[in-house]
């Protein structure tokens, strides 16, 4: 089955909207949001029914037995992450800050410190119509790379006969775009006319280049600086990126969005150029 990704180098290009907008004009019934850290895809999908939930388990944490600690101290001289504090005379591990490296364990001398599984964010599966996968990460965890694969291995048990899967990646360069990057069949990477936005266009295309993954760019409110629009057209062509499209500002798509409408489905100005550099991305497919 082939992967067409939607990225983007920051946030707010509108990826998800043209991640959304694809997912409508193929009519894939299987696509995931990877964006754990705040996954909004599923705002305008209508055809997802009630999730599937389940816990997704990270890194252990250390936890202390206050009633055979020795109060020695020593798993906090220990910790290099700052994670144990003596609070009112007991030492406690703040989770948040805790790595699971256990060298506070191996340093008790009562064994009063275990490592516990923790419970680092949630997968969801909807599969009563389309086939959708997506989870949520939990606040302050830092296994999002880790997470976003546990999604994408969830597509793997779609057992429909769609052919492509449309996926919203995260924004930026990280763990979780480089999870999401993986065995995709294309990066469709969203850009925005700011000096900002080059230089993030920059980044995300030089990380899917170094995965050896077919790009293509396409920009967003592309007549809001003309100037740098040229400038990433003219880059495109210098370094043989494929440059599939722009689409202009249209106030009307924050309205549709609000509504939780797809911009395909309505009557707008964007609609058309989306269409446009949907079936131009769908050729490189």
């Amino acid at each position: 089955m082939k992967q067409l990704l939607i990225l983007s180098g920051k946030g707010g290009t509108g990826k998800t909207t043209i991640a959304s907008a694809m997912i409508a004009l193929s009519q894939t019934h299987i696509y995931a949001d990877c964006d754990v850290d705040a996954p909004n895809l599923h705002l305008t999908a209508s055809n997802i029914g009630m999730a599937k939930r389940k816990p997704f388990i990270g890194m252990d944490k250390s936890i202390i037995d206050q009633s055979i600690c020795s109060h020695c101290g020593q798993c906090m001289e220990v910790c290099r992450f700052d994670a144990i504090k003596l609070i009112d005379g007991d030492y406690h591990v703040d989770e948040f800050a805790c790595e699971g490296c256990g060298v506070c364990q191996t340093v008790c001398p009562t064994k009063a410190i275990t490592m516990s599984e923790s419970v680092a964010g949630e997968l969801m599966l909807f599969d009563e119509v389309d086939y959708f996968s997506t989870a949520k990460l939990k606040m302050g965890s830092g296994t999002s790379g880790k997470l976003v694969s546990e999604v994408k291995q969830g597509l793997k048990e779609y057992k429909g006969s769609d052919d492509l899967t449309i996926i919203d990646g995260s924004p930026g360069i990280g763990c979780p775009v480089i999870a999401s990057i993986s065995g995709v069949t294309m990066v469709l990477v969203v850009a925005e006319p700011s000096l900002s936005g080059f230089s993030d266009m920059e980044r995300i295309l030089a990380t899917a280049k170094h995965f050896a993954t077919k790009v293509a760019v396409c920009v967003n409110k592309a007549d809001q600086l003309p100037a740098i629009t040229d400038k990433i057209k003219e880059f495109c062509q210098k370094e043989d990126v494929p440059f599939v499209g722009v689409i202009p500002y249209d106030s009307d798509v924050p309205k549709l969005l609000n509504e939780g409408k797809n911009i395909v489905a309505s009557p707008c100005k964007a609609r058309d150029y989306v269409t446009e550099i949907y079936h131009k991305t769908m050729a490189l497919v």
